[in-house]
């Protein structure tokens, strides 16, 4: 419903803007994600989903995975989902955000720069162990 009064309210070409916006801001994302070099994009943006996913390379040497990242990134602010695929692909761990109206590309480019500044911190203090799904708090989208 609300996305139909957005359509009425903004016209056609206002919508296409805002949705555009936030596939930009998605693509962006998924483009900082990628020049880490640590992490395999699974989506990047492209489609017709404002967002981005990827999993942590097998070989990326990391003292952390990505149910560390999310706790670490929840206590910046940020609510970014890390979860385990279904049955079948069990043993990949995904991260993953969504693009929604009101996100700038200032706000993407301060995710970026939290997400590098917690893998800083949980390379510079490694866990005893990484989280478990089951630990890490739950949060799914």
């Amino acid at each position: 419903m609300a996305q139909y009064y957005n359509l009425l309210r903004n016209g056609y070409e206002g919508y296409r803007l805002i949705q555009q916006a936030c596939l930009d801001h998605g693509i962006f994302i998924a483009e900082e994600i990628e020049k880490m070099g640590m992490f395999d994009l699974l989506y990047d943006g492209r489609s017709a989903l404002p967002g981005a996913a990827w999993m942590l390379k097998k070989d990326a040497g990391a003292n952390f995975n990505l149910y560390d990242l999310s706790d670490k990134l929840r206590v910046r602010g940020w609510q970014i989902a890390s979860y385990s695929l279904p049955s079948n692909c069990r043993d990949m761990v995904i991260q993953r955000v969504v693009i929604r109206h009101g996100f700038s590309h200032d706000m993407a480019q301060l995710l970026i720069d939290d997400i590098k500044r917690s893998i800083r911190q949980l390379n510079d203090h490694p866990a005893q162990s990484g989280l478990a799904e089951e630990e890490a708090g739950g949060f799914k989208h």
